[in-house]
């Protein structure tokens, strides 16, 4: 409690450690409005390509792998697979740049 190894405020319960254990609504709109704005870039560049006569390797590939938002379960929008959780999900907010980063595919049966 006192002396050199005692608790600094954000490690004994501050603001920085409190992640609240599910999205909340608005969070969970902005989920899903992240992933539709991403469909509509995929599928705006995918017509482009397509009236220039050329294509995408890549673009390719992620048409055939990722579902599209309205093709994911809810569990998918919102949770990733992380084995070391007790039933092996968590929030994709818990996930570092949940964001940025597409969070779509997970193991099958999980």
């Amino acid at each position: 409690m006192f002396g050199p190894f005692r608790a600094t405020p954000p490690l004994s319960g501050g603001l920085l450690w409190k992640i609240p254990f599910r999205l909340s609504t608005p969070q969970n709109a902005r989920q899903r409005t992240r992933l539709r704005a991403v469909d509509t870039v995929i599928a705006v560049v995918d017509t482009a390509l397509r009236k220039q006569g050329t294509s995408l390797k890549d673009l390719e590939r992620w048409k055939e792998e990722m579902p599209r938002e309205e093709e994911m379960r809810p569990k998918d929008k919102y949770t990733v697979f992380d084995r070391k959780e007790k039933r092996y999900r968590k929030g994709i907010h818990k996930v570092p740049k949940w964001t940025r980063v597409s969070q779509r595919i997970n193991p099958p049966g999980f």
